[in-house]
């Protein structure tokens, strides 16, 4: 049996954002998730504070207790979905794609609780083989104050690849002769196909401003996204408040996740406007880039837009040059410095595999990263591809650099990062790091023959994956772990809901006959 037929879901809570897409998906209706009452004081004319905190309180250093435990009921199906009107096997959460949005206040305890009614073993986007692509992905909202202010929020917009065959079917020509040109594209889990489907749509009041929280979930697409005549106001990246800076076009890769603001002011222009996600042919292939479309109105209903896009550069770049967090923080000499090359090769069986330094990651099931450092393991296998951080509260660096023509958005887990260079060409020792708040964030982009240089605190204990977030590459092994102040993190793990979810798998597999035949990340 094959591992993508498994499931598990993680709950990683860093890729957050969220609103429950009202699309129709030929599924049954979604058990939706209402969001709450945001804290006294937080108006649209002071989006700036939060109770007795503001947007001016170091959120790294003070948060609020609001003694609330928030709790959802989470349920995975196999499903039959047609978003752009053509018909295929997938998964969903509470039978929508995407899943419904959780929704907490700054401060809160969430609990999820997961009902699986698919086989296999759990872990909010799947992070098992390639199934956050089937559909096993939703938001997380977690309201707080704003560097800008705004009269609603319409919550979610995920942005989205799609194929008329499963990924699963996907993944066998990526791995054989490379990734393969996509069908189409979603937007909020709906688009159209020939004659089938729906557009995604909205209204929009005249003279009111909404926030937007665009989250771009694709397998291999880079997205320009846009709407027509309108100008967005770009408040956070990554869950990071930034600096507000207005722009028309925005740049967002795999795993990337920015807050907007957008003024209903063209009203005046017309009454239906196209919001667009135009894949990047720089890095993307997509049989319909120009038709990845949702529609803007204003009035009663929406009707097919005649405006037109901006222009714009086809390129697979970052918003770097223009994020500012707004809690500003200076990066501090590095204790240790990691230079990663990443290539690409076949293996033994004539598979495309990606590497770090010559190591292309993969997983030990049977006997995982937290599973050893219980048992006392100071050694690891090569594959396992571990990068160890033994010293409490110091910087590391880290340099990724390729000399292939192919961009990766790199995503790591358990932090974010400082983004201290990124440029074309060899790094060497004669870059200029920008060490005086740089941007922060959890998923940026290593350019095409170049390199990416990120920082961050070793603050955080615990075994943490980095990875290239377009599907194939990892798992097609471009990723390593950082075990960051390993002394201490078997006092922070649970060890009998370890062992016993490492049992429960162990057990599964060898009566399943279950095959890894993949990074296993």
């Amino acid at each position: 049996m094959s591992l993508r037929h498994l499931f598990s879901v993680g709950a990683l809570l860093s890729t957050a954002l969220a609103h429950p897409s009202t699309s129709k998906h030929h599924l049954h209706p979604a058990r939706l998730l209402s969001s709450r009452d945001v804290c006294s004081g937080n108006t649209a004319s002071t989006r700036s504070e939060w109770c007795d905190y503001s947007i001016d309180t170091d959120y790294t250093t003070e948060v609020p207790d609001t003694g609330v435990t928030r709790e959802y009921w989470l349920t995975l199906d196999d499903v039959t979905v047609a978003p752009d009107g053509v018909s295929r096997s997938a998964m969903a959460v509470n039978g929508t794609i995407p899943g419904p949005t959780l929704f907490a206040d700054w401060g809160d305890t969430v609990t999820v609780h997961v009902t699986n009614n698919l086989y296999g073993s759990t872990w909010y986007h799947s992070h098992f083989a390639l199934q956050a692509w089937q559909g096993i992905f939703g938001g997380i909202v977690i309201n707080g104050p704003a560097t800008a202010d705004y009269d609603e929020d319409l919550g979610m917009l995920f942005l989205n690849d799609w194929d008329h065959q499963t990924v699963d079917e996907l993944y066998i020509t990526a791995e054989t002769s490379g990734p393969p040109t996509l069908d189409n594209g979603l937007i909020n889990g709906t688009n159209t196909y020939d004659d089938g489907g729906y557009r995604y749509n909205t209204s929009f009041t005249a003279g009111t401003s909404y926030r937007i929280r665009l989250v771009n979930a694709a397998v291999d697409t880079h997205f320009k996204f846009m709407i027509d005549n309108h100008t967005m106001q770009v408040i956070a990246s990554d869950l990071v408040p930034i600096t507000p800076y207005e722009t028309t076009v925005i740049d967002i890769g795999m795993g990337q996740r920015y807050d907007i603001i957008v003024t209903a002011d063209q009203a005046d222009v017309a009454d239906n406007f196209w919001l667009r996600a135009i894949p990047q042919s720089a890095c993307s292939e997509n049989d319909n880039s120009d038709d990845i479309r949702g529609i803007i109105y204003y009035g009663d209903s929406p009707s097919t837009p005649s405006t037109s896009a901006y222009s714009y550069d086809d390129s697979c770049d970052d918003e770097t040059d223009n994020l500012v967090p707004y809690i500003s923080k200076t990066v501090e000499a590095e204790s240790s410095t990691n230079v990663e090359a990443a290539s690409v090769g076949f293996n033994s069986d004539k598979l495309f595999r990606w590497y770090l330094n010559s190591t292309t990651m993969v997983v030990e099931w049977e006997n995982p990263t937290l599973e050893q450092i219980l048992a006392g393991n100071t050694t690891y296998e090569t594959s396992n591809a571990v990068l160890e951080l033994p010293d409490a509260n110091v910087w590391t660096y880290l340099v990724i650099e390729t000399t292939l023509a192919v961009p990766h958005p790199i995503h790591l887990h358990g932090h974010d990062f400082s983004v201290l260079a990124q440029g074309s060409g060899t790094y060497s020792s004669s870059v200029s790091l920008n060490l005086s708040n740089p941007p922060r964030r959890d998923t940026a982009m290593l350019p095409a023959s170049g390199y990416l240089v990120l920082g961050f605190e070793t603050d955080n204990p615990g075994a943490w994956l980095m990875h290239c977030h377009i599907g194939w590459h990892t798992s097609e092994g471009f990723a390593l772990q950082f075990i960051e102040r390993y002394d201490e993190i078997a006092a922070l793990t649970n060890e009998t809901r370890l062992t016993n979810g490492c049992d429960s798998w162990t057990s599964f597999t060898e009566e399943a006959s279950i095959e890894q035949e993949d990074s296993g990340v």
